[in-house]
């Protein structure tokens, strides 16, 4: 993702504030289960546990082993909670420094497939090939472990399956993992969230219209603050109000933030509201400081926080059952 100059200055204003499902499903059906009145408490180690298993491939850069290697996990660890899963292929362009045609491979996994009111989920799970933010010129060319600009949103969206598997729901719920979002010329606002880009265009259901969508993206750090994007007030205001009236923990601020070119904003131009928890923050880059640097492991991020933000997700589909 990037932030956009007009995002850089929004962002000087933001101040971190407080934020003002029953038995074990044994096969793909009891997902239909009615769903219980209580919200589930979201498991943080275990989503926490998720993340550290991401890195341990190493960067997840598309065309590389580990990209690969990760993928085949992330299928079997979605099938494992999900009715359906599905591997979204196709090639897109990269930037200049990148091979061409390159490769995507989104993941998507359905719970519910026949229920008509429906929640869409999404997070990357990429990494950049370029530390180019790294304090140190001479790392500018190694990969980004990605931990939390990566694994921290995927984490939290394979945890919710889980939970969603063992409690059940009415909700229909798509969760999209998608590809090389993190590719991008800082010039070229087109050049980033290549596998949303190709998934907006090629959704996985025809006629594909779901409720809303959220977008996880760098939801780990324990200092993490989750202002109001921009881009999701413009689109999607009602949600943002809605999600941030669930919010657990004291990470979600009412204020406005930046405008970040994340996936959120190619899938709200293809007709979905989607609104993107991300964290932002008053620095020269507008995000936290290890936003693109070979700092971005698994010590920069917490349970905590990720538990904050997966409670949060479970309230959401809580508040949409009733």
């Amino acid at each position: 993702m990037r932030m956009t100059l007009m995002a850089m200055a929004l962002t000087a204003l933001l101040t971190a504030c407080g934020g003002n499902a029953a038995s074990t499903a044994s096969t793909n059906a009891d997902t239909t289960a009615v769903a219980a009145t209580a919200v589930a408490t979201f498991d943080a180690d275990s989503a926490w546990a998720l993340a550290q298993r991401q890195c341990d491939f190493g960067p997840r850069v598309p065309g590389t082993p580990a990209h690969s290697q990760c993928a085949t996990w992330l299928m079997q660890t979605l099938g494992q909670s999900c009715d359906t899963v599905m591997l979204q292929t196709g090639t897109v362009t990269a930037h200049a420094g990148m091979p061409n045609p390159l490769t995507i491979k989104n993941i998507i996994g359905i719970i519910n497939p026949d229920a008509a009111q429906r929640l869409l989920l999404l997070a990357h799970w990429d990494t950049r090939p370029w530390a180019d933010n790294d304090p140190d010129p001479d790392k500018h060319g190694q990969p980004v472990m990605g931990a939390n600009d990566g694994a921290s949103g995927v984490a939290v969206l394979l945890q919710v399956a889980r939970h969603l598997r063992q409690a059940g729901t009415t909700l229909g719920v798509d969760i999209v993992l998608v590809d090389a979002e993190d590719m991008g010329n800082h010039d070229d606002e087109d050049s980033w969230a290549l596998g949303a880009q190709y998934w907006a265009s090629h959704p996985h259901v025809d006629n594909y219209k779901p409720l809303f969508g959220i977008l996880l993206d760098m939801v780990g750090a324990p200092d993490a603050v989750f202002p109001r994007e921009y881009y999701s007030m413009q689109y999607a205001s009602g949600f943002v109000e809605m999600v941030w009236r669930n919010a657990a923990g004291n990470h979600f601020s009412r204020n406005d933030g930046g405008a970040v070119t994340d996936d959120h904003v190619f899938v709200n131009r293809a007709g979905i509201p989607c609104i993107d928890i991300i964290d932002q923050r008053n620095s020269d880059t507008g995000f936290c400081p290890a936003w693109h640097t070979t700092s971005d492991t698994m010590q920069g991020i917490t349970a905590s926080t990720l538990g904050d933000v997966g409670q949060t997700l479970l309230n959401v589909i809580h508040d949409l059952e009733q």
